[in-house]
């Protein structure tokens, strides 16, 4: 993860939430009252957040000191302590919400990417994330994906090619976009292809792309078409992925299968902060 990227994100989520001062803390402690903040895991799941918590604290209050005890993409059990944090009470609470938010997040998608990918297992297949992403959040979400054992795909619209059917509508033919798209970059960039049908699939080949997606489509369908696939072409599946269906599509034999729930349709994993006065700050 970035931490340069990471520590600017998260000045700008403490600036939201605390504006010009916490009034709630500020006028109940003094400024050098210690005191002691835990996170617990209150369900079973994939830890993610490590940086979160030791950068979000940091930024606040450079006298603060936090342990985490698991690493990004441990599983914890219910009653785990997750990490315990020592410094000036005002910076704990004043922090305590916009860190919790984040890793709550974060380990609920890990969370849910483990699951998949568990599903999954014993098959060819490789999950990974999509750009279905919330926005301003997306380095930290496809950092939880691979913490919970998936994979990114392109991260934005700057890394790879990706042919959908109105770009190829408006160019006219799968042909005529990749050949366009060919002429113009360069050749470390890769180039995927959305098919819906069997011939979209043969064009798709014919005319030299590096993935192929198919779109939509049923696990008999992707068992027919794959063998019409060359080895050299990668292949994945995507759309109308369940966590009920995804093992039938995992056994069609794909390279990857793309799942846009990893990111928007997660529930967070539960955590509870527990801050307590002390006598002074740890060091």
């Amino acid at each position: 993860m970035n931490k340069l990227k990471l520590q600017s994100m998260l000045k700008d989520f403490f600036m939201e939430d605390i504006g010009e001062g916490d009034i709630n803390t500020e006028y109940i402690f003094s400024p050098d009252q210690p005191g002691k903040l835990t996170f617990i895991a209150k369900q079973n799941g994939i830890f993610c957040g490590k940086d979160v918590i030791e950068e979000g604290f940091r930024i606040l209050d450079s006298t603060v000191r936090p342990r985490i005890f698991p690493r990004d993409g441990a599983w914890i059990e219910k009653g785990t302590v997750i990490a315990e944090i020592h410094g000036p009470i005002v910076s704990l609470l004043s922090g305590e919400r916009v860190i919790l938010n984040l890793i709550q997040r974060m380990s609920g998608i890990a969370t849910t990417t483990n699951a998949a990918v568990r599903e999954t297992e014993g098959t060819h297949a490789k999950i990974c994330d999509t750009r279905k992403t919330t926005p301003g959040l997306r380095m930290l979400e496809k950092y939880a994906v691979k913490a919970g054992g998936g994979f990114n795909h392109r991260r934005g619209l700057y890394d790879c090619v990706m042919l959908k059917d109105n770009h190829i509508a408006f160019a006219g033919s799968i042909t005529k976009a990749v050949e366009t798209v060919k002429a113009s970059i360069g050749h470390t960039v890769k180039i995927e292809v959305e098919i819906e049908t069997k011939d979209h699939l043969l064009e798709a080949v014919r005319a030299g792309a590096d993935i192929i997606m198919f779109d939509n489509r049923t696990p008999e369908e992707i068992c027919e078409w794959l063998p019409l696939v060359p080895p050299h072409i990668a292949t994945e599946a995507s759309g109308g992925i369940t966590m009920e269906n995804i093992r039938s599509y995992a056994e069609t034999g794909v390279d990857w299968i793309s799942l846009g729930f990893l990111t928007h349709s997660y529930q967070i994993l539960d955590i509870s902060a527990i801050v307590e006065n002390t006598k002074e700050v740890a060091l």
